[in-house]
């Protein structure tokens, strides 16, 4: 590689990552022209029908094109299995290939992390910022949501009538039905609320960015790996890139944020020398600053499949009884945005307490697929089928992200998973509600074969026995640069790193707890928040 002998680019902010946070942070930061803004992002376009279409979704999790495709250490109390972890590698990370749910999490979760002694963000500090960053398509309570924001948030187009079914089943197993998961309560079976746009995907980087890219204080540059930041005298100065094959160095007048996630914000950190001495030592890396706190406290939700076979062509699937509205779905989807295309496989879902939920806030999450999932991890199986997956929203479990020891820099992720047992006891409660949902009368004229974990499958040993060889990420990993006031914490409230003057981290890996739910939206707030703390002090 070489370095460029021009005079670094210069800006006030540099931005690290065009995912959830970074995109809201940088057109934020860049609204009122005062400050030069730089977003950098180590993806490339997000111009493919597989990313724009909602059905496409499913083409991309082993995509190399799209997503890292980044394994797990072998988890030891999960049969020493090495878990896929796929994020997103394009502009808009990994809302260009998730499942578009939007969900903020539970009140509690908030509160909890102001508790912890993180000022300004309980519930009714953040509730503002999820208001002010949604555009609203429903008809619903202006206390809880915004109708003039930039992320479209509206109902699937056309959803399966399985999907209803599943809402039907789970009231009739005893949950409420919840029309708004993001209202006055989480509780609850319901149809899902997606980031769309005209029955397209709605990235953050085609909600905050795109729109923005002729202001003439904003940069983006793309396809651009952060090698390491650059450190003078405690402050951070500047980042170098490299791009193309060669290498560049972009200079910050005020302030470098690192957006880059729970995996990425932790690697470039410990590439450039910030974290635990000895495991930098390790992984032939010079310490500059010792910060034993980063990428500890790797939190993601475990989760476990149950699948059922099924003739009810209506489902999600190829069969000779398909195949006509498999031939029709690009005509439908072109001229109406309807049909198998506008899916984005898990339409309904919800929130219930298991018998060992120690408060009066769900435990568990339910994502149901109106599809046969394929217990052997292929994406496509031929015939049809229904499934759900149920992760533990608050696990106990704690894992890390280190360098490898291969003078690679990759991150190695360790997720711990099932380390506190308590984690699988939740998902094996969890296992048994999604069962039961599956046994009301809504499914008698769908219902078939259990394929996993199998009808005989039924004491409490035999469950946890097929977890452990089945369970995986729902890839929701938070916690790594852990926010708090305790010297252990990686940033304080203000999102500032300990230590290094200039450095702030702002994206899921600031969370102190897992929220109970999907994570993009909460990411997104985070984004927004540190735009309004960063724009304060400046």
């Amino acid at each position: 590689m070489t370095m460029h002998n021009d005079l670094p680019q210069s800006f006030d902010f540099i931005v690290v990552g065009a995912g959830s946070a970074g995109c809201v942070l940088a057109n934020r930061l860049s609204a009122d022209g005062r400050f030069r803004v730089c977003l950098i992002e180590a993806g490339s376009s997000d111009r493919t029908p597989r990313i724009k279409i909602p059905a496409g979704t499913l083409t991309l999790y082993k995509s190399r094109r799209f997503a890292y495709q980044f394994f797990s250490t072998p988890q030891e109390h999960l049969a020493n299995r090495r878990i896929h972890v796929p994020r997103g590698k394009a502009l808009g990370g990994s809302t260009t290939l998730n499942s578009m749910i939007y969900i903020r999490g539970d009140r509690t979760d908030y509160d909890h992390w102001q508790a912890l002694g993180c000022t300004g963000w309980g519930w009714d500090s953040v509730l503002p910022e999820f208001r002010d960053l949604e555009h609203c398509h429903r008809h619903l309570d202006p206390a809880f949501h915004g109708f003039r924001g930039e992320l479209d948030v509206t109902t699937p187009r056309d959803v399966n009538p399985l999907s209803r079914s599943f809402v039907q089943a789970g009231v009739s197993a005893g949950l409420p039905e919840n029309s708004d998961f993001n209202g006055a309560q989480l509780e609850g079976v319901g149809i899902y609320d997606v980031t769309q746009r005209d029955g397209y995907r709605l990235s953050a980087y085609r909600a905050f960015v795109h729109p923005i890219l002729n202001r003439p204080n904003f940069t983006m540059i793309a396809d651009a790996q952060v090698r390491n930041l650059v450190l003078e005298a405690e402050v951070a100065r500047g980042i170098v890139i490299v791009q193309g094959g060669e290498t560049r160095l972009l200079r910050a007048e005020r302030e470098i944020v690192l957006c880059a996630g729970a995996i990425g914000s932790p690697q470039i950190l410990m590439a450039s020398g910030i974290g635990r001495s000895e495991d930098l030592i390790a992984a032939g890396i010079s310490p500059v600053h010792h910060l034993p706190g980063v990428g500890q406290n790797l939190q993601d939700h475990l989760d476990g499949l149950v699948t059922v076979r099924s003739t009810d062509h209506r489902t999600l699937g190829f069969s000779g009884r398909s195949l006509p509205a498999v031939l029709k779905s690009p005509l439908k989807f072109l001229f109406g945005r309807k049909g198998w295309l506008t899916t984005n496989y898990v339409e309904a879902g919800g929130f219930a307490r298991t018998p060992l939920a120690c408060d009066s806030v769900p435990d568990i999450q339910f994502h149901f697929v109106p599809g046969y999932r394929s217990p052997r991890g292929r994406l496509f199986e031929w015939g049809h089928g229904i499934a759900i997956h149920t992760c533990v929203l608050r696990p106990k479990s704690r894992g890390s992200i280190r360098l490898a020891t291969d003078g690679s820099n990759r991150p190695v992720i360790d997720f711990s998973f099932a380390s506190e047992p308590r984690d699988l006891e939740v998902l094996c409660e969890g296992i048994r509600y999604a069962r039961r949902i599956l046994e009301q009368a809504a499914f008698d004229g769908t219902r078939g074969t259990e394929i996993a974990p199998g009808k005989d499958v039924v004491s409490d040993g035999q469950i946890l026995d097929y977890l452990r060889q089945s369970a995986a990420t729902v890839f929701h990993p938070a916690g790594t640069c852990r926010m708090g006031v305790d010297e252990d914490a990686v940033v304080t409230p203000r999102l500032k790193l300990r230590g290094i003057e200039g450095l702030r981290i702002a994206d899921a890996s600031i969370m102190p707890t897992l929220i109970s739910g999907n994570t993009s939206a909460p990411s997104m707030m985070i984004g927004a928040k540190a735009a309004r703390m960063i724009l304060e002090d400046a």
